[in-house]
């Protein structure tokens, strides 16, 4: 080995390896997890829960609870548009989830807010099943029950949205 590579070497050996930085992966949006519908121009938020709530009931979902934030927000002296939390629920179907994987409990029951943006646009929002389901690694029956549920929840909000009673 000649006489200069030598302390080259040796300087190489003694610096710090440096790498590229690892990759990182690709950050997942807010808004690339939600559904989000605005109610049509003709629908009143009023005429939408009432027509969620009679959509939910043909296919034999529950409204299981209801919470009004904005008039939670209103007794705080916080102004905001009206903002309403609708959750639905088929119970057969949700235990069967549970029994499965008890993580399925961070998802129930399914929720649909109702909100007005400052705008004064009223919209529909719940969380994106179609692309929460692919990743739960379900049973085929399973599989299947989850689409029934995505399925519902995103005809519950179209009724909703369009005011289809």
């Amino acid at each position: 080995m000649p006489v200069v590579a030598l302390p080259l070497l040796l300087i190489l050996l003694a610096a710090p390896l440096v790498l590229p930085p690892p990759a990182v992966a690709e950050e997942l949006s807010i808004a690339a997890t939600v559904m989000k519908l605005p109610l049509e121009a003709d629908v009143s938020m009023d005429d939408a829960v009432e027509s969620m709530k009679l959509r939910a009931n043909a296919l034999n979902f529950k409204l299981v609870a209801h919470l009004p934030l904005s008039q939670e927000l209103a007794a705080l002296d916080i102004e905001s548009g009206r903002i309403e939390i609708y959750q639905f629920c088929d119970a057969a179907i949700a235990h069967e989830m549970l029994q499965f994987n008890p993580d399925f409990a961070a998802y129930l029951p399914c929720r649909i807010t109702l909100l007005e943006d400052a705008d004064g646009q009223a919209w529909l929002v719940t969380l994106d099943l179609g692309k929460i389901i692919p990743t739960a690694n379900l049973p085929p029956e399973l599989l299947e029950k989850a689409e029934l549920v995505r399925d519902h929840i995103e005809s519950i909000m179209t009724a909703g949205a369009s005011g289809d009673l």
